[in-house]
């Protein structure tokens, strides 16, 4: 399987559990370090680390999870699937941090078929 399909599988795990504001940023052009960066939001940590649960479950089951950091702050956590890093931010600290915009070279991926 290839990273778009690790991407979907993230994005339809991080939606079941109602990620909030789910993007991907097709990085492969501007970046060595993967081919795709997904980001999404949540209003607790309570619902990141929900969110963050399923997706590393989704995604074990078929990759290789690489590495989670961030999980004893839980305002911020990155999951590192080699070729997909994903990152799952409290929405205030998204709004600091604005990876979008620090990205904003990458074009995004239309997610809308993947999305309930």
């Amino acid at each position: 399987m290839d990273s778009k399909e690790q991407l979907k599988i993230a994005v339809q795990a991080a939606d079941s559990k109602r990620a909030e504001d789910i993007l991907a940023l097709d990085v492969r052009k501007v970046s060595l370090l993967a081919d795709y960066f997904m980001i999404c939001s949540a209003n607790s940590e309570r619902q990141i680390n929900a969110i963050v649960e399923e997706i590393i479950e989704k995604e074990e089951s078929k990759y290789e999870v690489k590495r989670v950091e961030g999980k004893e702050g839980g305002k911020w956590i990155l999951i590192d699937l080699g070729d997909l890093i994903i990152h799952v931010f409290h929405a205030p600290e998204r709004g600091f941090y604005n990876l979008e915009k620090l990205w904003s070279d990458a074009p995004l991926v239309d997610l809308t078929e993947w999305l309930d």
